[in-house]
């Protein structure tokens, strides 16, 4: 028998019976743990709403802040009150009214006179997680305020600057139907939102279970029911893993696509910058880490661009008055771009 034949056999052989092995190049059980339980502590008072908690993660995981837009009633508060309680971080609540000033978010400088200097009274964007209830109801002054401390992490008062200690994170609500008292939030304020999460009325069985909870809740507290797991620390390291999640080039290519095609669709009156471009890459690799891979996917990439794009995007008035909405011309942007393999 030829020898050089039997050892081809017993290689090939060999090689069949191998694993083929896809283990991830970063270790993210630690990170998938994390996201699970607290889908697990949400779910124990939110019915339904899965894609607004995956978003509100994947806003976590990339450093990102969130607005969530919505009637209400339809647990948009309640849900970012719930994700803070389920992490050991700073949370902060502001109010938003048309008579609110800069110095009352920011903070302000106070004269001490035992001192006899003035001294900087931090504001209550100084925390964690800031929940902004109804942000479209203050004035354009007191949204300015807004943007450093979402770009920048930080406060300049009297010519110094204050930094605000990781992780920061912004979630703001407002109602889409309400008109009165309330200002339309400039385009460089939305610019700042690394999502958009539109909050849609629940179905008739997540109905049923809600008023089926709330009569078997009676007196008892609905925040009471969540614990604390995740500290500040775990949250920054599951942050810098993301930075780390792998995406190939004609993935980079395919962003740039979309992008690109927001500014020649002729449906859009303005486009998506290149701040998009970032937003949905970062959210992307965020996104991946979260369902456990250490590499994004075309799927990934779908699935985070309309959060991504419907607010930074302007239909023209014709198309807005034949009903077209933002998720529509992204959904056929994204239809018509092949995805890479």
């Amino acid at each position: 028998m030829d020898l050089r034949k039997e050892k081809n056999e017993e290689n090939t052989h060999n090689e069949e019976e191998a694993p083929l092995s896809f283990e991830n190049r970063i270790d993210l059980s630690e990170l998938q743990n994390g996201v699970h339980k607290i889908r697990q502590e949400l779910s124990k008072v939110i019915v339904g709403q899965k894609s607004m908690i995956d978003m509100l993660i994947t806003a976590l995981l990339a450093k990102g802040h969130v607005l969530i837009e919505g009637v209400p009633g339809v647990a948009k508060t309640i849900t970012a009150k719930l994700l803070a309680k389920s992490l050991t971080v700073d949370f902060g609540r502001i109010q938003f009214t048309p008579d609110l000033m800069p110095s009352d978010i920011l903070g302000t400088s106070i004269f001490d006179m035992k001192k006899t200097e003035f001294e900087f009274k931090k504001g209550p964007v100084f925390t964690n997680m800031l929940l902004i209830d109804e942000i479209n109801r203050a004035p354009a002054k007191t949204q300015a305020a807004l943007f450093e401390v979402m770009e920048e992490r930080q406060v300049t008062m009297d010519g110094t600057k204050y930094t605000l200690s990781p992780p920061f994170m912004v979630l703001a609500t407002q109602n889409p139907i309400e008109q009165e008292g309330t200002y339309r939030l400039p385009e460089a304020q939305l610019d700042r939102f690394l999502f958009k999460i539109s909050v849609d009325y629940p179905t008739l069985d997540e109905e049923v279970e809600i008023i089926a909870r709330e009569h078997d809740l009676k007196e008892g507290n609905k925040i009471d029911k969540i614990s604390s797991f995740l500290s500040k620390d775990d949250i920054i390291k599951f942050q810098n893993l993301v930075n780390d999640i792998i995406v190939e080039p004609h993935l980079l290519k395919y962003i740039a696509e979309i992008i690109i095609n927001t500014r020649s669709n002729q449906f859009l009156y303005i486009g998506a910058s290149p701040r998009a471009s970032i937003a949905i890459l970062k959210a992307s690799k965020a996104y991946a880490a979260m369902n456990g891979r250490d590499f994004v996917t075309p799927e990934d990439i779908k699935q985070v661009a309309i959060p991504v794009l419907q607010h930074r995007i302007i239909i023209t008035p014709e198309r807005e008055m034949e009903g077209v909405t933002s998720k529509q011309i992204i959904n056929q942007i994204i239809q018509t771009i092949e995805i890479p393999r």
